[in-house]
Parts: C-alpha cells; structure tokens; sequence
C-alpha cells in the first residue's frame, strides 16, 4: 500500500501549524486561515546539517559593511543609506500604489551605477514592462528584464552572471516545482523566499521582494515571510492624492522611523526634498478649525496642517471621526477638552483631518488637534504663521516632547513666527530668537491666551 503523503496545516496568518485542518487557528483566532501543504525540503532537513562551533561573542568581527547607493534618496534613507551586500528586502503596497514604478526607476539607477540588475517580472509581460520604462525615460541598457513564475529558472538566471541586485515583481506570483501546492500559496511563498534569501546570503547580490497586501492593509502570505527578511518596507499613499510615503516597519541594518516622501507624477516618482511645503501647499492658516503641527518623521521634522469641523449633532449620538490621527485619542482630547476648558462639546460632531493624507501617532500632535477644535468650536482661528506641539495629559496639563529643536528650526525656516509649546521645551527655543514662543503650562493657559485674538473673518 503505497504511503500517505506528510502534510500540515498552516495559518496563513500567524504561520501556527497543525496536524490537522481547524475553521479557527488556536494561536492567533484567525477563521478559515488553515491551509493543507507538505513540509518544506528546508524543513525536512531540520537535524541533518553538521554540528556548528561557537565562538565567543568578543570576538565576532564588527567591520561596517559597505552600502550600495540606490540613487534615489527618499529610499536610501528609509533603508538607513542604501542596499546592504546580501540583504533581502519586502516591499509591500496597494495595488497601483506605484511599487513596480519605484523599484524599476531604482533598477535603472542601481544599473548605471553598478553591475547590471535582474528585474524579474512574475506578473507582466517583458513588453508591459518596457513600455512602463519608456513611459519614465529611464536608461534600461543595463537591466536584465526575465519574465518567469519557475523559481528554479529565476535562481539559475540569478547565477549566470555578475549582478548588482535581484528584484521580484512579485513573491506571490512565483512557485517550485518541487512543492505540489500552487503560487501564492503558504508553503509556495516561505519556499520561494528561503531560498532567494539563500541566494542572497551566499553570493552578496542584495534581493528585493515586492509583496501583495490583503484587504486590511496587511502583508499577504504567511506572517514567517516578514521574519525571513532583512528590512520590510511599506508604501503607502491616498488613492486621490499624489503623495506617496515609504516607511520601515522592519529593518536589521538602519532605523525603522524614518519616513521617505515622494510624489507621482504622469513621469514617475519624484522626490520630494520639502514635505512640509508639499503639505502646507494648500493651507487656509488663519481660519477657525485650522493649526499647523510640528511632527517628526524619524530624524526629518514636518510641518502639517490639522484641520477640524464641530456642528451640532442632529442625532442622540455626536460623531467622532478623524482622518490620519488616532480615534481614540482623539475621544481623549474631546474629554479634556470638555473637562478642563468648558467647551460643551458633547453636543458636537467632531471631525478631524489631517490635509494632503499625512498622518501622524506621536503624542506631540495632542496640542495642534486640540487646538484646532477648540477653534472651530469657538469660531475664532489662531494668527496664520502659528505654528504647535506637545503632548496632552488627562489632567489637563501639556508635557514636553523631544526634538524641540527640529521642530523650531523647520517652522523657523518656512516663516512661522508664532510658536506654541509645552513649558518644559521653552528652553531649547531660546536658540531662535526670532521665534514668538508661548510656553503652556496646560490646557486652561492655552484656550486664555488664544481667545485674546480676534475672531477670524
């Protein structure tokens, strides 16, 4: 009697394996998430691979491995300065968020800086991708362009000659034959990956992964891929606005807070070297409901406009809605606000936004929302070059932040001369003399020195 083929049952959400098929998986509560595959050729080996020898951890060798320049900045900085030799990179995005048209202007730039670049196409064909490049009018003499879903064909393509770099448009589109299950599926794509990040390691060719996203925002496939590479890079952007922003949500060799801004263009993806004159474009400054915040994006300061709407609810229920700021801390504010500065705003529909699709979670853009609804319920706007920062507390106190001084010298240097900020930053605002700075103790402090103002027309 011939023997039953092994396989498990993996969650394509959290990698949990079973033995057999469940609707729910017990690890992380995902439904109908179970897939039935075989155990990978990687996993089989477990236990067979010849006994490895330590060595003292002083002496491991620290030498600073040499960068490779992508030549488009916005990306050399997310990534912490370019391609490290041998690193395995993610990228993941909407579909039509423009992933493809970054990593092929970064093809075209790594190629006439370097060894020529395999650009591996899984999902178009060789002539969708050269009208794309004619349509930026980038230099593709020197990229390699293979239209293949075999893995196997891909690696022995990856090996026939000097590379700079390898991308895969995209991870879910390509399979082995050696595994029975079809593209996309989970063991197909931690397969795949294995074995590029293999590649990767043993010849020092930098490989980079375009990965799918599912409806929640999430990366497709199993949640193991992430652990498997290097750096994980989202793209992300609005649908209807031209901005496009590219964060680090993991990376083993730079920072995961820096933030890259680029915006589309009928030409491509361009660099956006000012973000805060991207995002202030368009700004009503002077108007009730309106405040410009001082955020910082990893190491870059930006300046971004916070916009608010308060009308009487015409239901039992007042809403609360807010576009790039957290719901609930928006709720928080609302509290205090109601609490401890008497604006009876239970009443009210509350809307926030945050102009041009920014968005911001750091607990410094407390005072720049609070205070654009403070003027919208009051109807009487903040001076135009007014510029805010800090972090609220229950109590109704405003906390400093850190990197005051970031923040000051970008206001300062796009013309904001009035400057409101938690009392504990106020000395690190002395080097700008220039600067009208107010010093706020807490909220009540706030709402007195701002209703001196006269209502805006």
């Amino acid at each position: 009697m011939a023997k039953k083929t092994e396989s498990v049952f993996v969650c394509s959400e959290c990698s949990a394996q079973s033995p057999r098929w469940l609707g729910r998986c017990p690890e992380c509560g995902a439904w109908s998430s179970l897939v039935e595959t075989s155990p990978s050729r990687a996993e089989k080996r477990v236990g067979t691979t010849a006994r490895a020898t330590a060595i003292p951890l002083a002496e491991v060798e620290t030498a600073e491995r040499p960068r490779t320049i992508t030549g488009i900045g916005e990306l050399d900085r997310v990534l912490g300065g370019g391609l490290v030799p041998g690193a395995v990179i993610l990228l993941g995005g909407e579909p039509g968020i423009g992933k493809s048209t970054l990593l092929l202007q970064a093809a075209a730039r790594l190629a006439a800086a370097k060894e020529p670049v395999l650009y591996v196409s899984a999902e178009e064909s060789a002539h969708q991708v050269k009208l794309r490049s004619d349509r930026l009018g980038l230099d593709s003499r020197n990229i390699l362009l293979l239209s293949e879903t075999d893995l196997d064909s891909i690696l022995q393509a990856c090996g026939a000659s000097a590379l700079g770099a390898v991308i895969i448009d995209s991870v879910q589109t390509i399979a082995t034959t050696a595994l029975p299950s079809g593209a996309g599926s989970v063991s197909q794509v931690r397969e795949c990956a294995t074995r590029l990040t293999s590649f990767a390691k043993s010849s020092g060719v930098p490989v980079l992964l375009i990965g799918h996203v599912t409806k929640d925002g999430s990366l497709a496939g199993p949640k193991a891929l992430e652990h498997l590479v290097d750096a994980v890079i989202s793209f992300e952007g609005e649908r209807f606005h031209a901005q496009r922003v590219i964060r680090a949500l993991k990376n083993r060799f730079g920072p995961v807070h820096e933030l890259g801004v680029f915006e589309m263009t009928g030409t491509g993806l361009l660099e956006v070297k000012n973000p805060s004159s991207l995002y202030l474009s368009s700004r009503t400054g002077g108007r009730p409901g309106s405040a410009v915040l001082a955020t910082m994006e990893g190491t870059r300061p930006l300046l971004v406009e916070v916009q608010a709407l308060t009308v009487a609810t015409k239901f039992g229920l007042p809403r609360r809605t807010s576009t790039g700021f957290d719901p609930t801390r928006l709720a928080l504010l609302l509290a205090v606000l109601e609490r401890h500065g008497a604006l009876a705003l239970s009443a009210h529909d509350v809307f926030v936004n945050l102009a041009g699709g920014a968005e911001s979670s750091e607990p410094a853009a407390d005072l720049a929302v609070l205070a654009a609804v403070a003027t919208s319920f009051r109807g009487q706007g903040l001076a135009r070059e007014s510029v805010l920062f800090g972090e609220v507390g229950l109590l109704g106190e405003i906390r400093p932040v850190p990197d005051a001084a970031p923040r000051l010298k970008e206001a300062a240097g796009l013309g904001f001369t009035k400057v409101y900020l938690a009392a504990g930053n106020a000395a690190e605002a002395r080097s700008f003399p220039g600067l009208d700075v107010s010093p706020l103790r807490n909220v009540e402090e706030f709402l007195r020195l701002t209703a001196r103002g006269s209502p805006a027309p």
